[in-house]
């Protein structure tokens, strides 16, 4: 099978050095060429940490239309800010049959992206997923290579409309098995637990982040018992709006669970016991996708779920609310609010459908 991997940035290339060491015809596309430059000349990934090998791959490249032309699996690894623009790039190349896979979508991203296509007028037969994560957590070390601290266990995927799960699992679970197929989307959007441990941890440590360029660890040290209570309303708020949606999610102590096999009396020592977190480094400012991709397209659309289901969300909308003071963006205005994903009115039996089965 041919596979295309969309973003060359920290976990770009560690799927696609993945994917080369399991034998895949594998290249690797972004928008850019300082990012990939190293590859595109030696073709070569080296991955360290959980795996130490060299992957080589077909080719990369910044041409959009070379990098999808007949691949199969298209695996979008890009921050859930650029779905939109990554959608109008691929949409006049796209063949009938392709399997695209958004690592991760964040919340209603599939929605998002096949709304993308279908302003576009794409009358190609393919197949809209998203993850509920991304699969590794990871950083690039040097040009070419990027450390892998973990794999997770387990990563819930679906596709939208959820009818065609069996077409995706027939594609994806051969090529990484490290997938579950999920019921549909409202799985993986409603367990967005990015939503949770990015956004509030770094508002928190802003003071830390820009006097340090951050120089400490984001999880370990970052999430303090004070931090922690934060993200557990956090968590909480967003437990409710899934119930109230029809859901039933998993908390975030319970994720850390099934993803890294650890466990904990609350979600601090939960975070404390992972040693999958060790030695991942805080952003080193606050114009980071931990606000830039998980405030608008993480917060942004759990707040509006709120407000359809009549259940309030005063954690999260504080964060999106200092997030927006931040970056000087009104992330209510801009992020993933119903407007954008063509919500608006709908009621709740609506919603539920339009994520189930696309309409």
């Amino acid at each position: 099978m041919k596979i295309c991997v969309i973003g060359g940035g920290n976990g770009g290339q560690a799927l696609a050095g993945f994917l080369a060491l399991r034998g895949y015809d594998v290249s690797l596309y972004n928008r850019s060429e300082w990012r990939i430059s190293r590859v595109i000349k030696t073709k070569k990934i080296r991955l360290e940490g959980e795996i130490n090998a060299v992957g080589s791959i077909s080719f990369a490249t910044t041409d959009i239309r070379k990098a999808i032309e007949g691949r199969k699996l298209l695996m979008v690894v890009l921050p859930a800010s650029a779905h939109r623009d990554i959608a109008k790039k691929i949409a006049p190349y796209l063949e009938d049959g392709q399997v695209i896979v958004l690592n991760p979508g964040r919340t209603a991203g599939a929605l998002e992206f096949r709304n993308v296509l279908k302003e576009e007028d794409v009358k190609r037969d393919v197949i809209i997923a998203e993850a509920q994560t991304f699969v590794f957590a990871s950083r690039l070390s040097n040009p070419g290579s990027v450390r892998i601290f973990r794999i997770k266990n387990a990563v819930p995927v679906a596709a939208l409309p959820a009818s065609r799960n069996s077409e995706l699992e027939e594609v994806l679970l051969n090529v990484m098995p490290e997938f579950e197929i999920a019921e549909s989307t409202l799985y993986t959007s409603f367990n967005n637990i990015g939503a949770v441990f990015h956004p509030a941890t770094i508002i928190l440590n802003t003071g830390w982040i820009e006097t340090s360029f951050g120089k400490f660890e984001f999880y370990f040290e970052g999430i303090s018992t004070s931090v922690a209570k934060v993200l557990e309303k956090i968590d909480e708020e967003r437990c409710e709006i899934a119930r109230r949606i029809g859901m039933e999610p998993m908390t975030a102590v319970q994720w850390l669970s099934y993803a890294y096999d650890v466990h904990g009396t609350d979600l601090y020592s939960a975070i404390h016991n992972n040693e999958g977190y060790r030695g991942i480094q805080a952003p080193v400012q606050m114009d980071s996708r931990y606000i830039t991709e998980d405030v608008p397209a993480s917060l942004v659309p759990l707040s509006a779920f709120g407000k359809l289901v009549e259940f309030p969300t005063p954690t999260i909308d504080a964060i999106i609310h200092l997030a927006s003071i931040m970056m000087n963006t009104d992330f209510f205005k801009e992020g993933r609010n119903f407007e954008k994903l063509h919500l608006t009115d709908k009621t709740i039996e609506q919603v539920r459908r339009i994520m189930e089965v696309g309409e």
